[in-house]
């Protein structure tokens, strides 16, 4: 080595300028990734503002149901992609970016530091060859000096040069090795971003079909419309109005207890007398008007009883009229003769129907043996919306095995199956939808918004205890799990496997059925009757003797009819006498109670444990469901039970129907995400919400309401949910009872007061799911219901 030919030297060269030009090279190549990512991210931020925009419109048009849910499953399944476009992303900044600087970092960081060291000992060599030419031959102690320099030099030269060879033979075959495997993992990250892309839209191509034809059928739809609106339109212009104006001008008999509105020019009470076009409308005995139909309303007359109404002839503008109350009059102006005898005769209507009403109520009052407290106390607390991201997220996470993908082990999963009561990482919930909604309900656990009784749920339940239920018999058949590393086929064919053959359910005997129906039968001495198991209820305080007025008692019959503001402001402002201090116990305002109350009667529907004909999965869903065990439901469907299942020896109850019975809020929830039938009725042509209001359940009754319960189903005895909430005066489920009717009415309704109606409703209905999902002894203040015995 120490005479290293020129074609040595020639090659070393090379190499090293091989090496400069591939760190330049792969410096470039780690910008662009980086410009590549900063990018996509950009990209990503557009596109998530666009998919936002998307939902928006969708919230939007819930007027039109077909919008809505396509707009919203469009917006889904972009978001899917824009959780894809970032996996993306970061793998590339793993494998482009992160791993070739650390290339170029450290392997070439040694090879340049082998290369000053070959440098400095190169220069060395030369020197001492130098040094030993020019030694004079008669200085011995020079020559000697000189030889010993050089060879020294010359083998500390022979180890720098060959460790410069190796390291350049090592950093020319890392170079290869480092390359091609970063960029066949960035090329693998494509092929999974664009095949989960194809899945998904897979799954939405039948949508975008059907979409496809209703289009078509749109545009002929569309311009048939446009000629018979144009025909009508010619038709109209050639109409006579003079005998319609009644029609056009005001309603009569309309719905949410208005009995009549219009337009009316008003007289202003200041010194002008100035006449301003209003709406009015005679509403729950009250006469009211608005300037635009968005303001509050503004009371006229408070209480019609106490008015009388009149022509008025004695000023100059024609078809007036005079409401004369006894603080003050307001003299009012029709557009024509006909409207004006139309708005008295409904003034005196609701003064008729007004003192109808209060001698029913009186009559309704002495046959109560006690009166509504009030409505629900909000205790002044801060309404807490549903949850959304990480509160949900974190609660969730807490539960045993949460932690992980609950079918492939992924860490820090980030989505959940609703129904299961599970949670799943990104490929997993990909495949789950895919098996329909019938098997699994997909959520994101940080993009969507979560129900209090809903996330009570998913704790209740958890990868533990369902992976117990549905990997029983795993390691007995020999099944391996999955891992995130397998291909999407082989967790997709376990998936299937799992949730849809149930092939690792462990089936129990008859014996272990029986065994575990007894044992479900008997919790909570359930067998003694149902009123052992509901939340203890305080006594009432014993309010002084004060006459009740009929305006007050009113409350818990009439409940919200006033409009949804004014249900609103009841619930904000009346307090509950639960919530008293024990000082103003004794100073019960006008809504007054009787001197005493009866202590709440037990329920009247007594569940015996009787020895079936035969023991089933359907059976255990029915006492688990009321044994409030969601461990033993999951697990009684994965048996293969029926939801729908009926008791055909006990009134033909359902396991729904046993959930109120039992008291538990989130085994209904449980049922109704597994598709129950909420309005499926027993023997006594009772439905789930019947039995709510029959027991007082407050949250049940505003749980069934949001998920589509009929609340005009009558048993066989006639009865509503409605009759029987008003019969037991339980004012907090009239109040929700009327509430869900007054905003059914107002979606079907194409009057001007519609747009107030939804979002009192929801604000309303989430204050019930909040507390009864986590306050539970603010809804337990009413005697129950004591239906009639039939003989």
């Amino acid at each position: 080595m120490e005479h290293m030919g020129n074609n040595v030297r020639a090659t070393i060269e090379e190499v090293e300028g091989d090496v400069g030009e591939l760190e330049s090279r792969l410096d470039k190549l780690v910008k662009l990734c980086i410009g590549m990512i900063d990018a996509g991210k950009a990209y990503n931020t557009a596109n998530k503002q666009f998919v936002n925009g998307v939902r928006e419109l969708a919230a939007s048009s819930n007027k039109d149901e077909v919008i809505e849910s396509s707009l919203a499953k469009f917006a889904e399944s972009l978001q899917e992609m824009i959780n894809y476009h970032t996996i993306l992303f970061d793998q590339a900044q793993r494998s482009i970016k992160t791993q070739l600087m650390a290339f170029v970092k450290e392997d070439l960081r040694k090879f340049k530091e082998a290369k000053k060291q070959f440098d400095k000992v190169s220069e060395e060599k030369e020197a001492a060859l130098t040094k030993n030419a020019q030694a004079p031959r008669n200085k011995q102690h020079e020559v000697e000096e000189a030889t010993n320099i050089l060879t020294a030099t010359r083998k500390c030269f022979r180890h720098i040069v060959l460790d410069y060879v190796l390291q350049i033979n090592v950093l020319q075959s890392k170079r290869r090795s480092e390359i091609l495997k970063s960029m066949l993992s960035f090329m693998y990250a494509h092929l999974t971003f664009f095949h989960q892309g194809y899945d998904l839209f897979s799954e939405l191509q039948p949508l975008m079909k059907q979409l496809g034809g209703q289009l078509d059928q749109l545009v002929v739809d569309a311009a048939k419309e446009k000629r018979d609106m144009e025909q009508k339109h010619s038709t109209i212009q050639q109409k006579d109005f003079s005998n319609d104006d009644t029609k056009l001008e005001y309603n009569v008999d309309a719905d949410n207890g208005i009995a009549m509105e219009g337009y009316l020019f008003k007289r202003a009470s200041n010194a002008f007398k100035t006449w301003n076009r209003r709406w009015f409308s005679i509403q729950n005995n009250q006469l009211v008007y608005q300037k635009k139909f968005k303001d509050n309303p503004t009371v006229v007359v408070e209480d019609l009883r106490l008015c009388t109404v009149k022509h008025c002839e004695d000023i100059e503008r024609r078809f007036c009229f005079e409401v004369v109350s006894p603080t003050k009059s307001c003299i009012l102006q029709a557009d024509s003769e006909k409207l004006r005898q139309a708005w008295i005769k409904a003034v005196q209507n609701s003064i008729a129907t007004a003192f109808r009403e209060q001698g029913e109520e009186a009559e309704k009052l002495d046959r109560k043996s006690s009166t509504s407290t009030g409505s629900l106390d909000s205790g002044g607390e801060p309404k807490e919306k549903s949850l959304k991201g990480e509160s949900a997220l974190q609660r969730v996470m807490a539960i045993g095995g949460n932690a992980c993908c609950c079918d492939c082990g992924q860490p820090d999963p980030r989505w959940a199956s609703i129904n299961l009561g599970i949670t799943l990482c990104i490929q997993c919930s990909g495949i789950h939808r895919s098996l329909g909604v019938h098997f699994s309900k997909v959520r994101s656990l940080t993009l969507d918004s979560w129900e209090p009784e809903l996330l009570k749920l998913m704790c209740e339940l958890g990868n533990g205890v369902i992976n117990q239920i549905y990997e029983a018999r795993r390691e007995e058949v020999g099944v391996r799990k999955p891992t995130p590393t397998d291909p999407r086929q082989e967790i997709e064919a376990y998936i299937k496997a799992k949730y849809v053959d149930r092939h690792f359910v462990r089936r129990p005997s008859d014996e272990e059925l029986r065994s575990k129906v007894v044992s479900l039968s008997k919790q909570e001495k359930r067998l003694s009757g149902c009123s052992e198991h509901l939340p203890p209820r305080p006594p009432p305080p014993t309010p002084k003797l004060r006459p009740a007025s009929n305006a007050s008692v009113r409350s818990a019959d009439s409940g919200i009819q006033n409009s949804a503001d004014g249900s609103r402001e009841m619930l904000a402002t009346t307090p509950s006498t639960n919530s008293l201090p024990e000082a103003e116990a004794a100073e019960v305002p006008p809504m007054a109670m009787p001197a005493t109350l009866p202590p709440p009667s037990p329920c009247k529907e007594v569940l015996i444990f009787s020895e079936p004909k035969e023991y089933s999965p359907g059976l255990q869903l029915y006492w688990a469901s009321c044994a409030r065990s969601l461990p033993d439901m999951a697990e009684a469907l994965a048996y293969g039970a029926e939801v729908n299942w009926v008791n055909v020896e006990d009134d033909k109850r359902t396991p729904l129907i046993m959930a109120v019975q039992g008291g538990s809020l989130v085994a209904c929830e449980f049922l109704l995400q597994n598709a129950a039938n909420v309005n499926q009725q027993d023997a006594q042509g009772r439905g789930p919400l019947h039995h709510a209001t029959i027991l007082g359940h407050t949250g049940q009754v505003c749980l069934f309401l949001k998920r589509g319960a009929n609340q005009n189903a009558s048993d066989i005895d006639a009865k509503t949910p409605l009759s029987m909430a008003v019969d037991a005066a339980n004012a907090d489920i009239v109040t929700l009872l009327r509430l869900a009717k007054m905003n059914e009415e107002m979606r079907e309704a194409e009057g001007p007061y519609m747009q107030s109606g939804d979002e009192t409703y929801q604000d309303i209905f989430q204050d019930f799911s909040h507390m009864a999902s986590n306050d539970p002894e603010k809804l337990n203040r009413y005697q129950q219901y004591d239906p009639p015995q039939r003989p």
